[in-house]
């Protein structure tokens, strides 16, 4: 991740083009940081050409009288002159001996050792310089451009533009890809060539966006004899680095070391600025006093953050100002495919240039539609939905869902409500469930910890049953209410297996089936007897009800429920007419593979009437909510009358660019759910091939041993893996929101902690962890895409501090 050092100022040097001047100028800079005192590091990652070509070597040629304080290096050579991709792949080719080309991980890994080698160095005020190859996009020895290889390091950059004709067009494309990967451009140098003049246009153009463009004459035509050659070049660099100080490369110096300067500055004074100006939600702001408290994130990239560490005793000046975190939340369950992903950067770009935002109301635009017919073909709605109703957000997408429930139950029913009971319509629901902060969301679910004034809870919630991992064993855990009509009245029921546990056809016809049916039936004829709120619509977070705790709810129990309020299924009934209560699925947590499963519908059995989608739909990127509705539920809305319509919308509905960011992101998850990445993790668990894999697998990217071994920890009251997701419950007396046990004794895992060698974070700098806590329970989520060694090295991290708890 990114190296940030308060003595060694650092400039990634890229190119316009092949042959702008990259060396040469970057050369300059060199020779004018020498030349004011400072100690140069100059790295050449990649080299490709015969050692007399080599850039490594020729800057120190080119930095005059001040060499002894310039260090250059060069960290992988080929002979071919030609792209690097291509130099590695003909190395093997022409050779007995087989080379290893370094995968990306390898390649940032070796120029992140080398600058951190560097900074140790670094006692005074130091500049480093690490020059690309070719241009922007050039490939890498992989194969990867070199923008996407190194966008983990997020070094500040100068842009070498091009001065030849076509040399404006390709500068201002290179310049708009950096930007679009998040890259800081500091400046644009380029020569001054008096017949194309470049630099004329190029000046306001970049000055318009802040960027300084410094122009500089061309060097001379090389001359073939060695000793001429060396004179003249070295009255060029006479030339444009003064020996007096002065000139535009010294002005650059400045201004790089200027931009340095500010960077530590502005990330050193952000933790109070913001104590003194953000409100954050779900914080007590009483408990957040100092600011060593604010997690200070400068840059993201994969399943990391790059946070600020300055406000903690320093080590040293030596030391990274920066460091990885490990994003143990996704970022509040929003990650998919990790933070910053090129692809969809690019989709946003795509959908912003093409549209911005554009009214939707009786009009149409490409991502919304696809997006639609994608996810009601192909995707959770399949065999189900008919429409696709677009929000900002899943607490707005639960809005949306309670309102078409309402309706179409209020409309079936018409006859036997008046006006007032149609107010006063209630929901069916589990306690524990949440579904959002919005009015209207808030009061599908009972009084909690989440409530305050402005709620008025509207129904009965059922305390569910639920599933977990306790030494090494799966555990249904039974309410008071339930366990009291089972034969044996044990809270506790140990289950076959976890497999066996979601596996609801073969537990329909149990006797705990029988038991949950009774119950439910008894309880809901209760309700009608004693004057309770009048039901009008079931909504269930399926499988697991996340804010309340990471509850993994007994699916068989949440499978009958919904049979129960639907009553016997008449064969003349069509798949998408509802029956008895319209039935609502929140997966805006779970659905789209969070769980490892496209939607809980095919493991439960039963598809709702309408559902929401959220968070994983667009990748972490931007806010996009769906919520998915029967033909019965759109009927119920449609008639003549435009008081009869849903009356409910956003300025930015079905906004183009979340709409195109949301396909982009099914493409690459469908990609990833047949990679072999995820057949090595169902392998694990025992699940088959993915052709083979139905929509019940239950399987998980954590480790089961290492599930199995932390269900047996002393602290460890019971431990739950499904997909991405691991949730721990620690053992406390004081058990509940309010509870700091588990972030107590989590806390060590917070703090980057050195080992032998390098770690699985981009660059292999030491990192912690952050994670997020619902009172006794901590709670870790992967992206879809988290490398291995990376989950295995989280793990390990959760493992030795619940060990060091005990």
């Amino acid at each position: 991740m990114s190296l940030l050092f308060k003595n060694l100022r650092i400039h990634q040097v890229f190119g316009a083009n092949t042959d702008v001047g990259k060396t040469v100028l970057t050369s300059a800079l060199v020779r004018a940081s020498a030349a004011a005192g400072h100690p140069v590091h100059y790295l050449k990652p990649v080299s490709t050409g015969p050692m007399s070509d080599a850039d490594d070597e020729r800057v120190l040629t080119l930095v005059g009288r001040h060499k002894r304080r310039v260090q250059s290096k060069c960290l992988f050579r080929f002979d071919d002159p030609v792209s690097p991709h291509l130099a590695a792949r003909r190395a093997n080719e022409n050779s007995v001996v087989e080379r290893t080309v370094p995968t990306d991980d390898a390649f940032v890994n070796a120029v992140a050792n080398h600058i951190r080698e560097s900074a140790t160095q670094a006692h005074a005020p130091a500049h480093m310089y690490v020059e690309t190859a070719g241009g922007v996009h050039s490939p890498t020895l992989s194969g990867t451009t070199q923008l996407d290889a190194y966008r983990p390091l997020f070094l500040p950059t100068v842009l070498i533009g091009d001065s030849r004709l076509g040399g404006i067009s390709s500068t201002i494309a290179s310049y708009e890809a950096m930007l679009i990967r998040g890259y800081i451009i500091d400046a644009v140098l380029l020569f001054r060539d008096e017949y194309y003049r470049n630099w004329e246009y190029l000046a306001p153009y970049f000055a318009e966006r802040g960027i300084p463009v410094v122009s500089v004459k061309p060097p001379p035509e090389r001359n073939p004899d060695p000793a001429t050659d060396a004179s003249i070049t070295e009255l060029y660099y006479k030339d444009i680095v003064s020996e007096h100080g002065e000139g535009a490369i010294f002005d650059v110096i400045k201004h790089l070391d200027a931009c340095h300067a500010l960077r530590l500055a502005e990330l050193d004074t952000m933790p109070q600025r913001t104590l003194d100006s953000i409100w954050w939600p779900f914080v007590q702001h009483g408990h957040v006093k100092q600011e060593a408290d604010v997690n200070v994130i400068d840059s993201a990239w994969g399943d990391f953050f790059s946070i600020y560490n300055g406000k903690r005793p320093a080590s040293s000046s030596q030391t990274s100002l920066l460091e990885p975190q490990f994003d143990g939340s996704a970022s509040w369950w929003t990650q998919a495919i990790g933070h910053a992903h090129p692809s969809l950067a690019l989709a946003a770009a795509r959908a912003a240039g093409r549209y911005g935002h554009v009214m939707f109301p009786e009009a149409t635009h490409l991502p919304a539609l696809k997006l639609a017919e994608r996810l009601i073909n192909d995707g959770p709605g399949r065999g189900w939905a008919s429409r696709a109703f677009y929000s900002d957000d899943g607490s707005t997408g639960m809005e949306v869902a309670i309102k078409m429930a309402l309706r179409a139950f209020a409309t079936r029913e018409a006859g036997q409500l008046g006006g007032a009971r149609r107010k006063d319509l209630g929901i069916l629901g589990l306690k524990g469930s949440y579904h959002g902060d919005t009015i209207g969301a808030m009061d599908a679910c009972e009084e909690g910890v989440y409530t305050c004034e402005w709620h008025d809870a509207k129904g009965y919630w059922f305390d569910p049953p639920t599933v977990s991992i306790r030494n090494g064993k799966t555990v249904v855990s039974l309410p008071p209410a339930i366990a009291a009509e089972t034969e044996d009245g044990q809270a506790d029921v140990e289950t076959v297996s976890l497999s066996w546990t979601y596996n609801i056809d073969e537990r329909l016809g149990s006797p705990l089936a029988e038991v949950y049916r009774g119950y439910i039936e008894r309880t809901l004829q209760k309700l009608k007897d004693g004057n309770g709120p009048r039901i009008a619509a079931l909504v269930l977070e399926p499988l697991v009800m996340g804010a309340g705790g990471m509850i993994f709810v007994d699916p068989l129990f949440q499978r009958v429920i919904i049979d129960v309020v639907r009553g016997p299924s008449s064969p003349a009934r069509a798949p998408s007419e509802w029956s008895g209560l319209p039935v609502i699925f929140d997966e805006v947590f779970i659905g789209l593979y969070r769980l490892g499963l496209q939607t809980s519908s095919g493991l439960l059995g039963a598809t709702p009437d309408i559902s929401v989608n959220a968070k994983i739909l667009t990748g972490g990127l931007v806010p996009l909510a769906v919520t998915l509705a029967s033909d019965s539920i759109y009927r119920a809305f449609l008639s003549d009358d435009k008081t009869d319509a849903l009356l409910h919308g956003h300025s930015y509905t079905a906004y183009p660019v979340g709409c195109e960011v949301a396909r982009e992101t099914l493409d690459i998850v469908d990609k990833l759910a047949a990679s072999p990445a995820w057949t090595a993790a169902r392998e694990k668990w025992r699940v088959p091939e993915p052709e083979k894999v139905s929509a019940t697998a239950v399987w998980s990217f954590w480790d089961p041993e290492f599930v199995h071994v932390v269900s047996k920890m002393d602290r460890v009251a019971e431990v739950m893996a499904f997909g991405t997701v691991l949730s721990i419950k620690v053992k406390d007396d004081s058990a509940g929101y309010q509870s700091h046990s588990a972030r107590a004794l989590l806390e060590s895992i917070k703090t980057a902690t050195k080992t032998d060698g390098l770690s699985s974070a981009p660059g292999g700098s030491p990192f912690g962890i952050h994670y997020r806590t619902l009172g006794n329970v901590a709670y870790f989520m992967l992206s879809l895409n988290t490398p291995a060694d990376v989950v295995r090295d989280v793990e390990g991290r959760v493992w030795a501090a619940l060990d060091k708890g005990v």
